[in-house]
């Protein structure tokens, strides 16, 4: 047996379970990213009603119909093995309602190719807002191989998958084992002002030695980031220079999702950045390594500090004085390198971890494309 064209509405259906007795709470809502996975929200939920919210059970799917503004990319996700969560009631769940022609891991697989984005994006239609509506996904055709050929490709993809994910877990055990140093340090060590250990920089680009290629800005994440400004006529003399080891900061923390704007320049460039921003070193690393105050830097507890500190009307900033009222613990010379000995060794993990997560994305289309040749051949012999 070959391939079978299928209508995808002829497949699926519709879900909508309601959270009415509120079983579950803020802690189980997602929001869905076009990287088609299941995100912790953005979204404030004080005061907010779940009773609304859809329920996404296991091996269900969810969408959001917006595809405006989304970098030509659909937000779709698959509920794997999460147990059941809470998304928005503007989204909208199905599932597979013919498992013996479609299995669902096979319909992520398909789901996982820019082909997909790109059919989604062309068949969106409106004016304010462009949407992928559940009519379209529907009248979208689909080339099935039989089952059996199906489980075939779903199992290369799922060992993939298992592979990453054990990978996954002991990066998480990493990240434990530096949270956890740090935690105990905090409890034995008395706590001093960062104030006494930075200083702040003022090298301006005024010979302009720097050009536009070193502009960064930066992020929530605490990276250096290609500038999102538009540079053309913007004189560089006033920015600021930030040599390597180096930090800078945004001191504007209102709507920046409960973070501050921070970034250690860890590479062996010179960048330049807006003269809005403040650009500090540390005094002596040969008592607290830039490295290490990096990391603690990049602690969720740095990020509600910075907010709580944050002062004003219109725009709430945490300005330099505030940054150095900062209390730190500050270990040996030697523990404090162990500690971003592993934290070095977490970040580099964490990096192939993405890597393998984007290697997984890119060969769903190779898979795709291998069950359908494989369904031809079958016919054809």
């Amino acid at each position: 047996m070959g391939l079978t064209k299928y209508k995808l509405g002829k497949l699926i259906e519709q879900c909508d379970n309601r959270n009415t007795d509120e079983g579950y709470t803020a802690d189980d809502v997602r929001g869905i990213s076009t990287g088609k996975e299941f995100i912790e929200t953005k979204a404030n939920m004080d005061g907010v009603s779940l009773t609304s919210y859809k329920i996404v059970k296991e091996n269900e799917f969810a969408y959001v119909a917006d595809t405006s503004r989304r970098g030509d990319k659909i937000a779709v996700a698959f509920n794997r093995n999460e147990g059941n969560i809470l998304i928005s009631s503007i989204y909208t769940v199905f599932y597979v309602s013919k498992p013996e022609l479609l299995l669902s891991d096979y319909l992520f697989m398909f789901f996982n190719r820019s082909e997909f984005d790109r059919y989604s994006r062309f068949n969106s239609w409106g004016s304010a807002r462009e949407t992928f509506s559940w009519e379209d996904m529907c009248d979208m055709e689909v080339d099935l191989p039989p089952l059996s050929i199906q489980q075939k490709y779903v199992d290369i993809y799922n060992a993939m998958l298992a592979n990453q994910q054990s990978y996954e877990r002991g990066l998480e055990d990493l990240k434990l084992v530096c949270d956890a140093y740090i935690d105990d340090l905090r409890k034995k060590l008395s706590h001093r002002k960062l104030g006494s250990y930075i200083s702040m920089c003022e090298n301006k680009n005024d010979d302009l030695v720097y050009g536009i290629d070193a502009v960064r800005g930066v992020s929530i994440e605490k990276k250096f980031i290609d500038t999102k400004a538009n540079m053309e006529g913007v004189s560089l003399k006033p920015y600021e220079i930030v040599n390597p080891n180096e930090f800078a900061y945004v001191t504007v923390t209102s709507r920046n999702g409960e973070k501050i704007s921070l970034a250690r320049n860890n590479s062996n460039e010179v960048y330049i950045c807006s003269s809005s921003y403040i650009v500090f070193k540390v005094n002596d690393t040969r008592e607290l390594l830039p490295e290490y105050l990096s990391m603690l830097f990049e602690r969720s507890e740095f990020n509600r500090y910075s907010r709580f500190n944050s002062w004003g009307s219109a725009r709430e900033t945490f300005d330099w004085e505030e940054m150095c009222d900062v209390r730190i613990p500050v270990p040996d010379i030697e523990i404090q390198q162990d500690i971003v000995n592993i934290f070095e060794a977490y970040n580099t993990r964490k990096d192939i971890n993405e890597k393998l997560k984007a290697q997984i994305k890119d060969i769903c289309p190779i898979l795709i494309k291998g069950s359908i040749e494989e369904a031809r051949k079958t016919k054809e012999a």
